[in-house]
């Protein structure tokens, strides 16, 4: 422990432990801890919603579109179960204080899961993501927590600018570490700036539900001769339908429509800038430090690169990830009631592309028309430029971070609060990855994975259950003497006892309210305590007159003129948490909003779940109708009640390589010729909507290979246009496949 720190912080946070405060400040400050608390807990179940509703939404939309049969619906219906409590088995207590040391571990060596980040697969990052934002860094108002995250977002920066090649693709693609960057501004702290900063001016635009400002001329067009037709009932020869796009830009009434339009948008983007510049003292402390990193990185890997590319790549995040897409969508992060009607719609859409093509370069190659709006990215580049430099204008914590780390040695209450499946899955993933994150077998990491074992299977959702956590480190002892600590070349022993007397005095004035003598008389106060009937206040006030003692005795201080000296200095420091209270106070009531709106989302994405319980349950309906079983819950045949049956294996069935080659099934074979005709394929559904595909050899009793496929998985691909399936010999049409599918097991059920 260096002289870097602030004695007297040390002191706070110690004697905050031992007085138990109950001032109006210490009240304000338990309550405006109870609701970042709540915040941070209400933000973690909104992401899980979100990406269950992404997921559900996805997926049945692909099996809607592609007519699957109605059975295949119905394992969707595990991800809408709800946790039971009282279900499944807890990790036993030797297991869970090594889950304790474990997740302290990686809480406060940020490397390690910043390694994980960068080496696990864009199928498995949204879960990570989850654990690492909402769990093991949850508590998104504690300084010691956000610090530690931002010190995991450096190496996984710097980690991607050593590996990027091309500054053109910096920070473009869509990999783990865009993913990190764009989830962490959904935490609650970005959420706040964007309702505080966007909110009015949405609401105030969205209002005009009429006012149209489209300047894509192919669509004024359009819409102008739609108008023309309903009010004569009949189109000119001079404006056929099906235009291109040039001699839509040529007419001169669409050129005219436009003109004012431009001037409006202009001016509307305006006034969205203006007030996003001004708010740059208010964005989150984390997001700014980002886009510090971003520069610093860049200045270094980069040294030619102007710093327009530099603004730009700031731009990129701050605007791409964090304010546009909260613009184009306000109804997703509750910045508005309801989904904003057509026009304006549009309307913010175009607000978010100039404002992107003002941070990130303009770019009209795909949309030439918004080359028209180019004299507001002209007039505003200097200041947008100089507001994003603004931005990456704030201190380090790396200082105040180890007094964090230092103190969170001597405290009993750190926990996280973490599913079953949360837990398993990141000892999974760390076993994965251990020889690359751990390759030393004498590394504390390497130790507790060894101890732990196996990582357990991931349970039913019903089963998912959340253990509150403690954490605590087995290879630290907490120092008790903070003197000790404290001792150096350049801090005397006499200023520790001053700075710990006049702490003292502060926590005794907060714990004895009616003592208003003024001035403050010191050796009063300190007489007061040591003969009340609280032994707490008794201890602290024999400490303090002791202290006293020994600072008089040195010279530091001075009967006579009633200690003047710590006696300002302790009067200044109850002006300043007079001051302090106010200010929580009013963070208090800001954030409340930010908790309603946080409460209000978890509402809408409940309702979301809802109407997918609703869809399953109509499927259900229509094919108990039809006489069939669909496998879920109780169904009725010939009017009967009756549970369903369990669900058979179907399969396999067999198709020689010639059979799929002759379908087109097979696109690409890796097959010699000759050995051709002895492959042959076996295809089996143990459940509905999964199908495993085994390629055998005629002879041989095991099969070469196997691969276990979801209907859903399948579905994507198709979506994404993958138009293959890879099994290694041969490669196959995933279309065809789905067909085959279709055909082969949809009536069997």
């Amino acid at each position: 422990m260096t002289n870097r720190y602030s004695v007297n912080a040390m002191y706070s946070l110690a004697a905050e432990q031992d007085i138990e405060i109950d001032d109006d400040l210490a009240r304000a400050q338990r309550r405006l801890r109870d609701l970042k608390a709540r915040i941070s807990a209400q933000s973690k179940k909104n992401f899980v919603l979100e990406r269950d509703v992404r997921y559900l939404d996805s997926r049945i939309a692909l099996i809607i579109q592609n007519r699957i049969a109605a059975e295949e619906k119905n394992h969707l219906a595990e991800a809408l179960e709800e946790v039971d409590e009282e279900y499944g088995l807890w990790p036993d207590e030797r297991k869970q204080s090594q889950y304790s040391n474990l997740f302290f571990l990686l809480q406060s060596e940020p490397r390690h899961v910043a390694t994980l980040c960068r080496l696990v697969s864009l199928a498995e990052i949204d879960t990570l993501l989850q654990t690492v934002m909402f769990t093991l860094y949850g508590n998104q108002y504690e300084q010691r927590e956000e610090h530690l995250l931002l010190t995991m977002f450096q190496s996984v920066l710097s980690a991607q600018f050593e590996t990027t090649t091309e500054f053109a693709s910096l920070l473009r693609a869509n990999t783990p570490v865009s993913r990190m960057m764009t989830t962490y501004t959904r935490r609650g702290p970005g959420q706040s700036y964007l309702k505080n900063t966007l909110a009015e001016r949405i609401n105030s635009l969205i209002e005009h539900k009429d006012l149209n400002l489209e300047i894509n001329p192919l669509k004024v067009y359009e819409q102008m001769i739609q108008q023309i037709e309903e009010d004569t009932g009949q189109l000119p020869p001079s404006l056929p339908r099906g235009v291109p796009q040039e001699i839509a830009a040529e007419n001169p009434d669409v050129q005219a429509i436009i003109i004012p339009r431009l001037a409006m948008l202009m001016e509307i983007a305006n006034t969205f800038l203006s007030t996003i510049i001004d708010s740059v003292e208010t964005v989150p402390y984390g997001i700014r430090w980002i886009c510090k990193q971003i520069r610093s990185l860049t200045r270094r890997k980069y040294p030619d690169a102007s710093d327009v590319s530099i603004c730009s790549l700031i731009g990129g995040f701050f605007f791409l990830r964090f304010i546009n897409p909260a613009i184009v969508t306000p109804q997703a992060y509750m910045l508005v009631d309801g989904v904003p009607a057509k026009h304006p719609r549009r309307t913010l859409t175009l607000l978010t592309k100039m404002l992107q093509n003002l941070a990130n370069k303009a770019s009209y190659q795909k949309e030439a028309y918004m080359l028209s709006l180019s004299p507001f990215i002209e007039n505003n580049k200097v200041r947008m430029n100089e507001f994003l430099n603004q931005l990456c204008e704030v201190g380090d914590f790396y200082e105040s971070l180890e007094l964090d780390q230092y103190m969170a040695l001597s405290k009993k209450d750190l926990q996280i609060s973490i599913t079953l499946n949360e837990l398993y899955n990141t000892h999974s993933l760390l076993l994965q990855h251990i020889d690359y994150l751990s390759p030393n077998d004498k590394q504390h990491l390497r130790i507790l994975l060894d101890e732990l074992g196996p990582a357990p299977a991931q349970v039913p959702r019903k089963e998912n259950r959340n253990l509150d956590l403690p954490l605590y480190s087995r290879w630290e002892t907490p120092i008790q003497d903070l003197s000790t600590a404290l001792m150096s070349d350049s801090v005397t022993q006499n200023d520790i006892n001053y700075m710990e007397a006049k702490s003292i005095f502060v926590q005794l004035l907060r714990s004895m309210p009616t003592f208003d003598k003024r001035p403050l008389e010191l050796s009063l106060l300190a007489e007061r305590s040591a003969t009340s009937k609280d032994p707490v206040l008794v201890r602290r006030g024999i400490k303090v007159q002791d202290l006293l003692s020994e600072l008089v005795s040195a010279g530091i201080l001075d009967r006579g003129d009633n200690f003047k000296i710590m006696q300002d200095e302790v009067a200044a420091e109850m002006v300043h948490l007079g001051n302090a209270r106010e200010k929580v106070n009013l963070e208090s009531r800001s954030l409340e909003a930010v908790y309603k709106t946080i409460c209000d989302h978890n509402n809408y994405l409940r309702s979301q779940l809802e109407q997918y319980k609703a869809y399953l349950q109509n499927v259900r309906g229509q094919s108990g109708k039809e006489g069939k079983s669909t496998g879920v819950g109780v169904v009725t045949v010939n009017g009967k009640e009756k549970k369903p049956t369990k669900t058979s294996v179907l399969g396999p069935y067999r198709f020689t390589h010639a059979q799929f080659e002759k379908e087109g099934i097979i696109v690409d074979s890796n097959v010699p010729e000759p050995r051709r005709v002895n492959i042959f394929f076996n295809i089996i559904s143990p459940t509905p909507g999964t199908f495993i595909i085994a390629l055998h050899f005629k002879g041989r009793e095991k099969p070469i290979l196997e691969m276990d496929l979801k209907i859903d998985d399948l579905l994507e691909k198709q979506k994404d246009n993958q138009a293959s399936l890879d099994l290694e010999y041969v490669q196959l049409n995933v279309t065809k496949v789905l067909g085959l599918f279709n055909k082969v097991f949809s009536k069997r059920r």
